[in-house]
Order: C-alpha cells, then structure tokens, then sequence
C-alpha cells in the first residue's frame, strides 16, 4: 500500500518507470480480471494495455480513490464492459489461460485434474449474468471489497453482495455443490 502511494506519486511527476514497475506488479491479475470478463485473451490482453497506455497519457491526473490495484481493477471491468457493449463479445474464456498452472513438483495426474477442475469452473462462470459474474470476478480476482465494488457501478453495496451471493449460488448449483 505505501509502494502504490510512492508509485502514484512518481506516476503524477511523470516517472515512466514507475508506471512500468505498476504494470509489471499488476499485469497478472488485471489480466485474469479482463479475461473473465472477455471472450478471447487477445481482447483481455488489448483491454489490460490500453488501461496502461490510458494511464501514461493522463498521468497528470491520476487520482485513485482507494488503493491502486482496484482502481487498477475497475478500470479494467469498465473497460471490458465497453467492449462487450460494442459487440465483440464471443464467447466467455477461461481465467486459468491468464496465468497456466504448472508446477515440476505435481504429478502429471494431479495437473490433469486441477485442469479440468478450472474447466468445469469457468464454464460454469461464463453460464452466470454477466453482472454477477463482473463482481465475482472483482472481489475474487481483484481483491475488491463489495463497497468499491457497488462504487464503480454506480449500485448499493446490498446490490453488489446480492449479485455476488446469487452468483455463487448458481455455481453451486451448475457444479452440483462442487464450489
């Protein structure tokens, strides 16, 4: 926290390596993030960069309310949201391709059923509303609380929390109690 505050500020002065050194601390999760929320990772890795290259050109102005990963973070579901508006849209991706799960030390059987564990997952998740898949994603993903959450997108935090329990439920109930 006292890292982004630092960074903002070095950001605001025009330091271009501070906002390399964001990029390369939030890349990974802003990514998981528009890749939830997108149909192909070539259109999550486009929505993450033009939030990068957003934030190079209004340097100036940059002013996060709250920490910078969920600013970070609602910049990017604002930014998914507008592309899924102007229809290319496809179909849901898996979060998972974000960031692959290997690992030298698990078993190759091991890896096979985590796989297909996160298949079964996202595709469950591309079956939800695309608004409580949207604050699913936020508050797992982007670690945000439900009160910055229903800020972003102009709801009651009762609307946010509601979302984010209906949307459980219903994964519940598409991986037969399995989340």
């Amino acid at each position: 926290m006292l890292e982004d505050k630092l960074l903002i500020w070095k950001i605001r002065s025009g330091d271009t390596a501070a906002i390399a050194r964001v990029y390369e601390k939030y890349k990974n999760v802003l990514l998981k993030i528009a890749s939830g929320l997108l149909s192909q990772n070539n259109i999550a890795e486009d929505v993450v960069h033009d939030v990068f290259v957003n934030l190079a050109k209004s340097y100036r102005s940059l002013r996060p309310e709250g920490n910078l990963k969920s600013y970070l973070a609602v910049c990017v579901a604002n930014h998914a949201r507008n592309v899924n508006k102007s229809g290319q849209r496809l179909e849901a991706v898996e979060i998972n391709e974000a960031e692959l799960i290997t690992s030298d030390s698990q078993k190759p059987e091991r890896w096979i059923i985590q796989n297909e564990e996160l298949e079964n997952l996202n595709n469950a998740l591309a079956e939800l509303p695309y608004d409580q898949r949207e604050i699913i994603i936020l508050h797992m993903h982007g670690g945000m609380k439900f009160k910055a959450i229903a800020k972003s997108q102009n709801i009651s935090i009762n609307t946010a929390q509601s979302r984010y329990r209906y949307g459980l439920d219903k994964l519940r109930s598409l991986l037969n109690g399995e989340v």
